[in-house]
């Protein structure tokens, strides 16, 4: 039996603590995860980490020996206190008690920076299920002065987050990650790595930030709002589901412009490069 499963079970007891299901709490103890999870996330000791939901703090001890600062966002306050009590040793560590979709982010990093001289800022996290898409879609659309995205989230999601767009687990989401950063797959989680077991499989992904993005287009937001129309109604063809939430005028300069751009009237919004949504956005703008 693993030490990680051990000290959970004995922090469990010693603070009567059961898993938050409305927080989506899974508490991981599966050591060899955890180490793949630091591994992969680069950390060095010029680096800010940021941990998102960081719960009892399994993965918040292998991040104080690598990082030169931690900042631990804890929306739980029974966790927040079990926190303070394992790492008060501790002198690279600040602990949050806050929801992490309401927190400026951007000041934090930019303070850290100039405050504590940190090189590179890394996100670092087992995420709550429920809320993994909220979460990626801030901290990518903020632009934050961030280096790489490593967390663990469920699987399915993790395989529309960094499939290529195009392929077959496309969804609007893919399009928004694949502007901002490179994914890629790190690790597939089994459910008995976690207490409570979830009832999906999980993934350790990796997002690194772009310092360009890999499209050029007149106006970003117009792109990826066709982009959220156009999967909507993803049964349909990209000229009915565009022209349904009145993205094209009408039918006929919708098929005007697919032709323009070199695409059959009949293609479905998945078979879609990035590219060619930017250049249907050129063409409305």
């Amino acid at each position: 039996m693993n030490s990680i499963f051990e000290e959970t079970k004995f922090i469990m007891n010693k603070y009567n603590i059961k898993a938050n299901k409305s927080l989506g709490q899974n508490f991981l103890i599966n050591e060899e995860v955890v180490n793949k999870l630091v591994e992969s996330s680069g950390i060095n000791n010029e680096d800010l980490v940021i941990e998102i939901g960081p719960g009892l703090g399994t993965l918040t001890k292998f991040l104080l020996e690598k990082a030169k600062k931690v900042i631990c966002i804890e929306l739980d306050p029974k966790m927040i206190t079990i926190l303070h009590d394992r790492f008060k040793l501790y002198s690279n560590l600040e602990i949050k008690n806050e929801d992490i979709l309401k927190v400026n982010l951007k000041n934090l990093i930019k303070k850290e920076k100039e405050v504590n001289r940190v090189k590179n800022v890394k996100i670092v996290a087992n995420l709550p299920y429920y809320i993994t898409t909220p979460i990626i879609m801030k901290l990518l659309e903020e632009e934050l002065d961030l280096e790489s995205i490593t967390v663990m989230i469920q699987k399915e999601v993790a395989d529309r987050l960094v499939a290529t767009p195009g392929d077959k687990n496309t969804g609007a989401i893919t399009y928004t990650v694949y502007y901002y950063s490179f994914g890629e797959n790190i690790i597939e989680v089994q459910n008995n790595s976690f207490i409570p077991e979830p009832e999906v499989s999980s993934e350790v992904i990796k997002l690194t930030i772009r310092n360009k993005a890999p499209v050029a287009v007149k106006n970003k937001e117009l792109m990826f709002k066709i982009i959220k129309n156009a999967f909507m109604q993803r049964r349909k063809t990209l000229l009915n589901s565009l022209n349904n939430s009145n993205i094209f005028s009408s039918k006929d300069e919708g098929a005007k412009i697919l032709k323009e751009i070199g695409l059959e009237e009949n293609v479905r919004a998945e078979r879609l490069t990035l590219q060619d949504f930017a250049n249907i956005s050129d063409k409305i703008s």
